[in-house]
């Protein structure tokens, strides 16, 4: 572990945040040669991120309100690396779509995501469907937080660094095979299940937050489940309460013609991975001053498997 004057050392996820970073600067430049504006940019927020990794081992010996921010940065600053995808595959110019389609024909005989929201236009399935998919953000949040708020912080950390590398690994997908996706590539259903309030809310959501080209593999499938895997390791009830929604959630990106089928698959080949890396080895994710030995958190349950 690469150890700081000061007293700190970097975690596993400023590792991470880092590497990711170097990875889409390379392709900043790779994808918007000669936009010098949108490359500069890019680069400036970079150079920001960059330096809250660095300030990140000095905040969480700084007291409580350091350390929550030393541990949680990765979430503040991943709506705006989910943005920066899109401008990024936009400066790209194209999409591979077509291989999805061959691919999700392939799998399922059918093109599922345009199909089964017509075949199945009932307003109570879509009302589940839409609840589940829009509960992505809350087993993001819930998840690292109630671990955190009942004293469990190793396992709040623990899954903090694998939601956060999840989109990392997504991310990085985007950016060198962008997707646009079912949303974009055919027409919209207008039925009975889409004219409910709570579908219309989630396509109002997609249209002013989505980023163009980042559907293959499904970042929302991926991360939910990872963030509700680790809950059920480090704190079973609350796994339990996220599980079902989770379970929706990998449905519900298909029925409301988010995501291609083989989207939501390879998400949860993603989150596989990623859940089979951390229980294989589980790295230190309580940093301590240098010289002194980590040891677990009041509460916490211990990470070794």
């Amino acid at each position: 572990m690469a150890e700081l004057n000061g007293g700190g050392r970097f975690a596993p996820i400023d590792i991470a945040t880092l590497v990711y970073v170097g990875v889409i600067t390379v392709a900043a430049f790779v994808f918007v040669p000669g936009d010098y504006v949108t490359l500069a940019l890019v680069l400036g927020a970079h150079a920001l991120i960059v330096c809250l990794v660095l300030l990140a081992p000095r905040a969480r010996t700084a007291g409580p309100v350091g350390r929550f921010a030393g541990d949680w940065y990765p979430f503040l600053i991943m709506g705006a690396l989910y943005a920066e995808v899109g401008v990024l595959d936009l400066g790209f110019g194209y999409d591979h779509d077509r291989a999805i389609q061959w691919l999700e024909q392939l799998v399922f005989g059918a093109q599922v995501s345009y199909e089964w929201i017509r075949i199945m236009p009932s307003p109570v399935l879509s009302w589940v469907m839409h609840v589940c998919y829009l509960a992505y953000y809350v087993i993001l949040g819930v998840a690292p937080l109630g671990l955190w708020l009942s004293g469990r912080r190793d396992g709040a950390r623990v899954t903090i660094f694998a939601v956060s590398t999840t989109f990392y690994l997504c991310y990085a997908i985007f950016l060198f095979f962008p997707v646009a996706g079912p949303r974009y590539a055919f027409p919209l259903a207008h039925n009975e299940a889409t004219r409910i309030a709570v579908a219309r809310f989630a396509q109002w959501l997609l249209d002013r937050g989505d980023s163009w080209g980042a559907a293959f593999p499904s970042s929302h499938v991926a991360a939910a489940v990872v963030a509700t895997a680790c809950a059920l390791r480090f704190w079973r009830p609350l796994g339990l309460i996220l599980a079902p929604f989770a379970v929706g959630l990998t449905l519900s990106v298909v029925y409301g013609q988010f995501h291609y089928g083989v989207d939501a698959l390879s998400g949860l080949l993603v989150a596989g991975g990623i859940l089979f890396s951390i229980r294989t080895r589980t790295p230190d994710f309580a940093p301590q001053p240098v010289g002194l030995r980590a040891t677990p958190e009041p509460g916490s349950p211990p990470l070794r498997l």
